[in-house]
C-alpha cells in the first residue's frame, strides 16, 4: 500500500492530498516502528542465545579421550585395511573403501579444528600437541591453519575485514570495478569444478606446504598474513610429513602409500571444503560493513545450520550446527547437539538441507542493495 501512495498523481484537489500525506505519514511511521520492534526482537533473542551457548562451554576430558581414541583406532584399522588390499593385489577394491577413511579423516580434522580453539582440552599443551600431531593425517599446518582460521571466526561476515581463513567473496560492485582479465580470475576462482573438485586436494597436498597467505589477485580489498607468523608452522609440519611418509614409503613401498593415502586425502579434502564452503556461502548469510556488523549476528546469521543425517553429524563433528560454533567456537563438537536442542531459539532457526546446499554452488557476489548472495548472472 506504502508503494502506491506514494506515486500518486500530484494533480489531486488539496483536501485530498492532505488527507494522502497524513495516511503515507501514518504507513511510514507504522513501518518504522514494526521495524524497530524486530530489531528489538532480533537483538532480545540474541542475547538470549549468548547466554544460553555460554553454558556449554566446559570440555569433558572423558569425552575428549574417548572421542580422539576411537576415531584414531578406526582411522588406522581403515588405513591398515586399505594397506593390507593394496598389498594382496585387489587395490581396485581399496579405491572403493578409501571414501570411508576419507571420512574417519574429515573426523579427525574436526578434532584438530577444536584443538585449535581451545575446545578440546583445558590444557593448552595438551591440545597443541594432539592437535599437531593429527595435522600429519591431515596435512594441514596446525599453527598456521589455528591462527588463520580463529581470525576467520573472528572477522567472519565483516566486509572491512576479508582475507584470511575464509572463501574470498567479493560484493557486485568490488566485481565490477575488476578489469576483465581479474573478472575472468574470480570467476575461475569460484567455479566449483575449481574451487572444489581441483582446488582442495591442490590446496592440500601442494599449496598449504608453501608459506602463503596473501591476497588473491583479484582481491586489492584483501588482508594477509605476514610470512614470519606462518613459517615454522609450515616448514615443521613439512619435516614431519617427509618423516612419516617416507619412513612409510620405505617400508611399505611408494606405490602402496600413495595408492592407499592419496584417495584418502582428497575425499576428506572435498568434504571438508564442501562442508565450509555452503556454510557461509548461502543466499541469505549475512555480510555488514562497521559500524553496522556485529559478532553475534554474524556469527548466527551469517553461518548455516548445515542439517546432516545421523551418520554424517558424527564424521563432521556436528559442524553443521555452524551458527553455534561461530558464536561459542569453545563449546566441543560433542556438546553443540545438546546445546542446540536445549534452546527454543535456536530450534526455530532456519536449516540448510542438502538439496538446499547445491544450490549455493552458483552464489559468488555478495549484493549490498539486495543483502544477499547473488551468481554472476545476476549480477
Amino acid at each position: 500500500m506504502t508503494s502506491t501512495l506514494r506515486f500518486m498523481p500530484n494533480t489531486l484537489p488539496a483536501a485530498v492530498s492532505r488527507n494522502f500525506a497524513k495516511l503515507q505519514e501514518a504507513a511510514d511511521h507504522a513501518a518504522h516502528n514494526f521495524s524497530q520492534g524486530a530489531a528489538n526482537a532480533r537483538a532480545e533473542m540474541l542475547r538470549r542465545i549468548v547466554e544460553h551457548c555460554a553454558k556449554f562451554q566446559t570440555v569433558d576430558l572423558g569425552r575428549s579421550i574417548g572421542q580422539a581414541a576411537l576415531s584414531l583406532t578406526l582411522y588406522f584399522a581403515s588405513i591398515a585395511g586399505l594397506i593390507a588390499l593394496v598389498k594382496t593385489g585387489f587395490w581396485p577394491i581399496a579405491l572403493l573403501l578409501s571414501p570411508v577413511a576419507g571420512l574417519l579423516l574429515v573426523k579427525l580434522f574436526t578434532i584438530q579444528h577444536d584443538c585449535g580453539h581451545g575446545s578440546y582440552f583445558k590444557n593448552k599443551r595438551a591440545s597443541h600437541a594432539l592437535g599437531f600431531l593429527i595435522s600429519i593425517l591431515t596435512f594441514t599446518p596446525y599453527g598456521f591453519w589455528r591462527d588463520a582460521h580463529n581470525r576467520h571466526h573472528a572477522s567472519s561476515g565483516d566486509l572491512d575485514r576479508r582475507g584470511v581463513g575464509g572463501v574470498d567473496t567479493l560484493t557486485v560492485e568490488e566485481y565490477r570495478a575488476l578489469s576483465p582479465a581479474k573478472r575472468i580470475i574470480y570467476r575461475v576462482y569460484r567455479h566449483p569444478v575449481v574451487m572444489i573438485v581441483i582446488g582442495a586436494p591442490l590446496y592440500f597436498f601442494l599449496l598449504q606446504r608453501l608459506p602463503l597467505a596473501g591476497p588473491m589477485p583479484f582481491a586489492e580489498v584483501y588482508h594477509g598474513m605476514k610470512l614470519r607468523q606462518i613459517w615454522r608452522s609450515v616448514a615443521t609440519l613439512n619435516l614431519a610429513l617427509v618423516a612419516f611418509y617416507g619412513g612409510l614409503s620405505l617400508w611399505l613401498g611408494l606405490g602402496t602409500v600413495a595408492l592407499v593415502f592419496l584417495p584418502v586425502v582428497t575425499v576428506a579434502a572435498w568434504t571438508g571444503t564442501w562442508l565450509f564452503f555452503v556454510q557461509h556461502q548461502y543466499e541469505d548469510t549475512y555480510w555488514a560493513a562497521k559500524p553496522e556488523w556485529n559478532y553475534a549476528e554474524a556469527a548466527i546469521f551469517g553461518s548455516s545450520h548445515y542439517k546432516l543425517p545421523t551418520p554424517l553429524r558424527w564424521f563432521s563433528g556436528n559442524i553443521g550446527l555452524h551458527h553455534i560454533h561461530h558464536l561459542a567456537s569453545r563449546i566441543p563438537n560433542y556438546r553443540l547437539m545438546e546445546c542446540y536442542k536445549a534452546s527454543e531459539d535456536l530450534l526455530s532457526l532456519p536449516v540448510m538441507t542438502i538439496r538446499d546446499s547445491i544450490r549455493c554452488a552458483r552464489l559468488a557476489l555478495w549484493c549490498t542493495e539486495r543483502r544477499q548472495m547473488v551468481s554472476f548472472s545476476a549480477a
